[in-house]
């Protein structure tokens, strides 16, 4: 690629090039139609895989749409009926067993540091999709088979199946970080991708019955393109050299206000908002106190509920990706904080009281609040990846994630001990709308911190030029994994460290 077009392929966004296109269909179709609505979204991906590599495309489809939109929707149904129905435990019981399916998601900076350092016969990647595919399939056959055992064994075999899911989690996420850095203006855009195929993914598995996809994890780790590296001896040391390059400047990035407030931001939104999921859950099956939803009427709602996401993944990428963060998640929250208070009308049965009968209502509820969550988590990923130094991008991004993760395991800890404090049990749901309300006060109380987001972009790098390239000579370095486009990268990274050497000087 000549160099004058590469830069301005970094200096503007990569849809510049087709607006034309877009102007021209515009004319011929009304843009509300579902044929105008389907040619847009396949220029929008023809787009996307002309400018990363089209393999980047299918990795994100194979992660995100088969293993955390497919397999994840059924290990969800899975779990809520496999604790309520098989093993029979108390709702906030079940809140803390669901906190340990995080562990493996809390440790992704262990497993980024291992695919980043540590080759296995001269392969970074492709080994660990392996592992990560036997591990979950492996796991999910146990449960499978055994059916009811020893919760301890139960817990073993589901954070076997999530750490599965989360190792290969990590190798697309390097990609996305890395790819996120090098061409700014498309960093928004690559996680609408990621939040499409996981919401399509989960559409398709809320609305299929059984949970054998779990099985598919091994194929995952055939489809990765790497070449091998002859130089093992000489490769385990550079790991060496490349893990101590990564800790000192992971320790020198998160210690910048630039990056440790946007962080702290982002954990304190996710744990204050404690979960109540469970309480719900065995509140609306229960025959007697809820209004009894049936499994399949269960498996329609959290299908509905992906197809509004997959709304919501619309949303963002056709009206918001270009507000700045701040403006952004200030909104989102309130609008999260509001949507909480359709589960206190649904569990006081105000809905009831006004002729809105249960199945209408908890199906524009669970729209409502996929919507307002997909909008509120998108900036927040995006702004993860403009926090990211190149060299060390995928390690740094699994750190990030590893904070986002322990917010969530804190929300789902949190929510167990107030369902606990409250009494809330398998047949006592007298205080569950109190746990509710104080659950949507901390999502309120979450507009406070909004000082913590900076205001800047979804496209301008958020940390020092010096920081961002401290460490750009590993990224450059070529491990033969075509999931970044191999045809720009190096020419583009060169090309900005020109341009911020210059901004230094």
């Amino acid at each position: 690629m000549d160099p004058l077009e590469t830069r301005e392929l970094v200096k503007k966004s990569p849809t510049d090039s087709s607006k034309k296109d877009d102007g021209q269909s515009s004319e011929t179709c009304s843009r509300t139609s579902p044929l105008c609505i389907f040619m847009e979204l396949f220029q929008w991906l023809q787009m996307l895989s002309s400018q990363l590599n089209p393999t980047f495309i299918f990795g994100v489809v194979v992660v995100y749409g088969l293993s955390q939109g497919l397999s994840g929707s059924f290990f969800k149904v899975f779990t809520d009926y496999y604790w309520k129905d098989v093993q029979k435990v108390q709702p906030s019981a079940v809140q803390l067993y669901m906190g340990l399916y995080y562990i493996p998601w809390v440790m992704k900076p262990i497993w980024g540091l291992f695919t980043d350092v540590f080759p296995v016969r001269g392969y970074k990647r492709r080994p660990y999709f392996i592992v990560a595919g036997v591990l979950g399939c492996v796991s999910a056959m146990l449960i499978a088979l055994l059916g009811k055992v020893p919760i301890a064994v139960a817990l073993s075999c589901l954070v076997g199946m999530t750490a599965g899911v989360a190792i290969a989690d990590v190798t697309i996420d390097a990609c996305i970080a890395k790819n996120s850095i090098e061409i700014r203006a498309l960093a928004p855009d690559m996680q609408s991708l990621c939040g499409f195929c996981s919401s399509v993914g989960a559409l398709i598995g809320y609305s299929s019955s059984g949970f054998f996809v779990h099985h598919l994890g091994p194929q995952a780790g055939f489809v990765i393109y790497e070449v091998r590296s002859t130089s093992l001896q000489s490769e385990k040391k550079k790991a060496m050299e490349d893990l101590q390059m990564a800790l000192r400047g992971m320790s020198k990035t998160i210690k910048l206000p630039q990056v440790w407030k946007p962080s702290l931001f982002m954990y304190l939104s996710l744990a204050l908002s404690i979960s109540t999921h469970e309480g719900h859950f065995y509140w609306y099956t229960d025959p007697k106190a809820g209004p009894a939803f049936s499994q399949e009427f269960v498996g329609i709602i959290y299908a509905v509920g992906a197809l509004a996401s997959i709304a919501g993944v619309l949303i963002y990428q056709k009206a918001l990706k270009n507000y700045p963060f701040r403006s952004l998640l200030l909104y989102a929250q309130i609008l999260y904080g509001v949507s909480g208070m359709l589960d206190l009308t649904f569990v006081l049965r105000w809905n009831l009281a006004i002729g809105i009968p249960d199945y209408f209502f908890v199906i524009a509820e669970e729209c409502v609040t996929r919507i307002v969550s997909r909008i509120r988590w998108m900036p927040m990923i995006v702004l993860s990846t403009r926090l990211c130094p190149l060299g060390i991008e995928g390690t740094f991004f699994a750190l990030l994630m590893c904070i986002d993760s322990l917010g969530s395991l804190s929300s789902k800890w949190g929510g167990g001990v107030f369902l606990h404090l409250f009494h809330v049990t398998r047949s006592d749901f007298t205080n569950l709308w109190l746990v509710i309300l104080i659950r949507n006060v901390l999502r309120f109380a979450t507009i406070g911190l909004i000082f913590l987001v900076p205001r800047g972009d979804q496209a301008d790098n958020l940390i020092p030029p010096d920081i961002l390239t401290a460490n750009s000579t590993a990224s450059l370095d070529d491990d033969g994994l075509e999931l970044v486009p191999v045809k720009e990268t190096s020419e583009e990274v060169h090309l900005l460290i020109d341009e911020n050497h210059v901004q230094k000087f």
